[in-house]
């Protein structure tokens, strides 16, 4: 096993690097700019079967990075990347199996509150109470996202798409922690590996158990895949690596960062940006500053 990073152990006075906080911010970029590519495959393939398709392509890739420490794999990290893989498995089932049943508007401002579940799991099942900026800075991302979301005019009757889409974002929150739980005792790339191909699995799983129809063969399908596995791989493994020293309630903040580069990208590709969305993409923006209060003197988020 692998021994936690050593930056944990450095006296507040040494201050910390701001990389994984910048890796973080880099794949939500690579992750907001995904979205288009996402809608483009699923015109040849049902959700169960391109997840299945694109987190296999993922694991290969990562399995040929880390290939030459892939034979020190431990049994704690396979237990982490099960349980995270499992996780995140079904963060994406519940939350595409609610779109079903409401409309995408719904979906996301739902799907939002799993920025202040973060720290409420962090407190309740490890008994990690965030700081005051990490509030702060969950309270405003978590406004941002309502603004992007536009919940006007939604109807706020609960049905079943609606309960299934908050279980896809308590599991979205339980996810960021487990890896914050996990991270510091684990290789990033051992992890990630195992998570990816768990992923896959189940989402195989998942399409036979639906019924789902098989892919169409098509070059657009194919490029998706690999170009989306290559992004899914590095996202994945920067995440295990970055939360070994952003804590999950900070990394959860900073991740609310990806719709707004989803919505940057479908404003260049033609898409309209209304005042309320802008509003939002520059609250959310704040909240990663507010987040980095104190930081630089150490101090756990």
């Amino acid at each position: 096993m692998t021994t936690s990073n050593p930056s944990l152990t450095l006296p507040p006075s040494a201050g910390r690097s701001l990389l994984p906080d910048a890796s973080l911010v880099g794949i939500t970029l690579l992750w907001g700019g995904t979205f288009l590519a996402v809608q483009t495959a699923l015109q040849w393939a049902g959700p169960f079967g391109f997840v299945a398709m694109r987190f296999g392509m993922a694991g290969l890739i990562a399995l040929l990075v880390s290939f030459r420490v892939l034979k020190g794999l431990t049994h704690a990290e396979l237990k982490a990347g099960v349980v995270i893989g499992g996780v995140l498995f079904f963060s994406y089932s519940l939350q595409t199996v609610g779109l079903g049943h409401i409309e995408s508007s719904k979906s996301a401002f739902l799907t939002a509150l799993y920025v202040p579940l973060v720290p409420i799991i962090q407190w309740c099942l490890f008994r990690r109470r965030p700081r005051r900026a990490a509030w702060l800075g969950v309270a405003i991302a978590f406004a941002g996202l309502v603004l992007l979301a536009d919940p006007r005019g939604l109807d706020f009757s609960f049905g079943i798409g609606e309960w299934l889409t908050l279980a896809g974002a308590a599991a979205i929150a339980l996810e960021i922690c487990l890896v914050g739980r996990y991270a510091a005792q684990c290789d990033p790339r051992r992890v990630t590996v195992v998570q990816l191909f768990v992923v896959s699995l189940l989402a195989f799983i998942g399409m036979g158990a639906t019924g789902e129809a098989l892919p169409t063969a098509h070059p657009g399908l194919v490029a998706c895949v690999i170009g989306l596995g290559l992004a899914t791989a590095l996202i994945q493994i920067v995440m295990n690596w970055a939360q070994k020293t952003v804590p999950a309630t900070r990394a959860t903040i900073i991740y609310a960062m990806e719709p707004v580069w989803a919505g940057l990208v479908g404003w260049l590709a033609g898409e309209h940006l209304t005042v309320l969305a802008v509003s939002g993409a520059a609250l959310i923006v704040f909240s990663v500053l507010v987040s980095q209060l104190g930081t630089r003197q150490g101090g756990a988020t």
